[in-house]
Formats: C-alpha cells, structure tokens, sequence
C-alpha cells in the first residue's frame, strides 16, 4: 500500500529527501515519520520551516548504527512519509494537521517521529497522541519553559507551547528537563508543581531517573527542543541560550527512557541556514536516528489501535 492510497484528508510531499534506512510504503512500518516546514510564529530568527528536509538530507552523512543502543536503523521498519502539506499564516490550522496526521499513524500501529518545524506543532501531536493514551506523560527537553498564556497577541506562538500542551493533557504530568530560561512566572510555577527536572552537565540523568520510576510501563511522549543544547554545538537554532546540554547529556536521557514505554517524538527548532557548517544539522540528524531507534526498542504496554 502507498501512503497516498491510504490517505485521502491528509497530502504529504515525499518528492524531496528521505532519511536514510527509510521506506516510502508504510507495508510493516513501525515508524511513522514526517515533517512540518512551519515556523510563522518566530519571535526572533526564523528558518526552522528549512529544518525537516536538510535533517533528511544530511543523514546520510551519519552511520546507521547506534553503538549506544546497539541497533542499526537500517534493520528497522519505519516510514518516511515527507513533509506533509501545510496552509501559510496562523498557526492553528497547521497544528489541527499536525494532529490529524498523528492520529492517522496511530491509526496504523505506528508510532509518530515529528520533525519541525517551531515548537508551536508539538501541542497537535500531543493532542492527537491522547486519543490513543489518555494517561500519556510528557517529557520536555528545552532551553525555555514555554508556558506563556500568549506571546506577541498569539496563543499559538511556539513560546506558548507547553501551556497549550497542558490544556489538552488529560494526566497533566509533564517533566521539564534541564530549563534554563524564562520569566519569573513560568520559573516558579515549574518548582511548584515540581515539573522541573534538573540535568547536571555531564553525569547520570538521576533527577530524571527518579522522577519517572513510579511511571514505568506508562506511555511517554518526547518533545526536544534543539536549543536545549548549548549554542557551541547547536548555533543553528532560533532562540539560542548559552549554558545548554552536550551530547553525553542527551545520551544519558536516552539511557532513562530505553527503561521506558516511549510511544511518540518530536524534533524541533532546527533553522539550518543559522549555521552554515552544518554541525548542527548533523546533531539533529544524530538525534533523530536515536530516536527513531529508541521508539523502535520500546515495547513496554505496545499499543492495539481498534
């Protein structure tokens, strides 16, 4: 079966590069992914629509393996399915898609790997994800909270994010790992609702660990804004914040949900024009692999869509 005999509301664009290990039919597919070139709420340096497609183009210039995870994308199952086709302007029509076309994955026993695109898109896809997991916990790797009600006279805006993802989350349980970055407000309501998830440079996510222990076996979603990385290694994002993560410190978040049911990702805020190396590209291109692996092991409570 061909993605566009399955879909009929939903048109996605799979002229452009595919991610490497991929396959356009979605026949056994345990994967679903595909990407949203919007960012019409940046409120700083935009670029981010450009994100999905040059992640896609550089991955060839990664190895399929992940010693990490001891796994090679190139032995899993997962789709590709381009970019899928969005309106220009306000970023609600864009996110009912997004949502819709999460739910049309579920519906085929797969599991969504979003690619942004701005941070606004993730509420969609969480929104979509609760009509299969109402009890679904949310994991946020950011360097803002993104709790504002509105920014800039929008709801929308992708500095709103998590607020929006809140309003749709049934368990309301969202963990919020390593923010540094917000105002006052936002600040002190992650401490009191004991949201916040410190991450400590270089060593074990423990905080985390522990965090998640009494919520084994239950649904997880990932949500990784780029920025959460230090600007050394990730410049090619719209809003970066010095005093972010490394490499070794996102490695030690995917050796806590490798324990885990993770039953869908996103990857958002690359704007690879801002860095004209490239490195950051890789980075994101990197991290997808891993998540695609990480989504691909997680067998915990697997899900049967009626």
């Amino acid at each position: 079966m061909t993605i566009n005999e399955a879909t009929k509301k939903i048109a996605f664009d799979s002229t452009g590069a595919i991610f490497m290990g991929a396959k356009r039919e979605i026949n056994n597919s345990a994967i679903g992914l595909y990407g949203v070139n919007y960012d019409g709420t940046t409120s700083f340096r935009p670029g981010a629509r450009f994100g999905p497609s040059e992640i896609k183009n550089v991955s060839y210039g990664i190895e399929s393996f992940c010693p990490q995870l001891n796994a090679d994308i190139e032995e899993i199952n997962f789709t590709d399915f381009g970019n899928v086709e969005i309106p220009l302007g306000d970023p609600e029509p864009v996110i009912e898609i997004v949502k819709k076309t999460t739910e049309y994955i579920y519906s085929l026993n797969m599991k969504p790997l979003l690619l942004g695109g701005e941070h606004s898109l993730t509420s969609g896809s969480i929104h979509g994800a609760t009509k299969y997991f109402p009890d679904l916990i949310v994991i946020q790797l950011d360097a803002h909270a993104d709790l504002r009600d509105e920014w800039l006279g929008s709801k929308y805006n992708h500095a709103c994010a998590m607020r929006r993802c809140l309003e749709i989350l049934p368990s309301h349980k969202l963990f919020q790992v390593g923010i540094r970055s917000g105002t006052k407000k936002e600040i002190l309501e992650m401490k009191k609702e004991k949201r916040l998830i410190n991450q400590n440079f270089g060593k074990p996510s423990l905080e985390l660990y522990k965090a998640l222990k009494p919520y084994r076996g239950r649904p997880i979603y990932l949500t990784v804004d780029l920025d959460w990385f230090d600007p050394s290694i990730m410049s090619g994002t719209g809003t970066p914040e010095p005093g972010g993560f490394l490499w070794q410190d996102f490695a030690s978040v995917i050796d806590v949900l490798k324990e885990h049911n993770l039953i869908g990702a996103d990857i958002v805020e690359l704007a690879p024009q801002l860095d004209p190396s490239g490195v950051s590209t890789i980075l994101a291109a990197k991290t997808t692999r891993s998540l695609l692996i990480l989504l691909s092991l997680s067998k915990i409570n697997a899900f049967q869509v009626d």
